[in-house]
């Protein structure tokens, strides 16, 4: 996506977080082909200026066209079980980020420590499924912790419900994808591309 496809989808997820929490009707979606396209998105809301996660919801299989992804991203994000619902106060203190994915990849089967080896941190977003738990870390998730990839792997599997080391199980499946980050620089501010890394 271009900046100009990155800013429309950042002020439509904006949109939808507001008529979310408001119960009032969302803004026109955006259009074109980057929209009415399947693609997988994730649409993140963080605290401003903290920068603290305050929810994060989405699709990570294009399901769907773009704009509708994004539309039923922020609206769930809203309602993120790991928080409180969002509420309409909130909004001014919020910025939201889209995160536009490429269609995740299965890693082949293969030893542990190769596996580990082919991960680049900033760029791989990495979903993990075992025993009917499933988890699923973004792309800039490991930069913004901090993590190695073992530390990411050992996350993931914890994200899913599992011990720290059940990655290295020969009946995991774990998957690959890449994002577009496009995010607000302040609450209803400018929008960037950002990168992972």
């Amino acid at each position: 996506m271009d900046i100009e496809q990155g800013k429309a989808a950042v002020r439509f997820a904006r949109s939808a977080v507001e008529a979310e929490v408001s119960r009032s009707e969302v803004g026109k979606a955006p259009e074109g082909p980057g929209f009415s396209d399947p693609r997988g998105a994730f649409v993140t809301m963080n605290t401003y200026p903290g920068g603290s996660l305050r929810g994060c919801i989405g699709y990570p299989y294009p399901v769907m066209p773009l704009a509708k992804a994004i539309e039923e991203s922020a609206r769930s994000a809203c309602h993120d079980p790991r928080f409180p619902d969002l509420s309409p106060e909130e909004t001014d203190g919020i910025v939201v980020e889209v995160t536009v994915l490429t269609v995740p990849e299965a890693i082949p089967p293969m030893p542990p420590d190769v596996i580990a080896e082919s991960i680049r941190i900033g760029r791989d977003g990495l979903m993990l499924e075992l025993a009917g738990c499933r988890g699923l870390f973004l792309p800039q998730v490991p930069v913004e912790q901090g993590w190695d990839v073992q530390e990411y792997l050992g996350f993931l599997s914890m994200k899913a419900g599992l011990p720290y080391g059940a990655w290295r199980d020969p009946r995991a499946r774990l998957s690959r994808f890449e994002g577009e980050i496009f995010s607000e620089t302040s609450p209803r501010g400018d929008v960037v591309r950002r990168d992972a890394e």
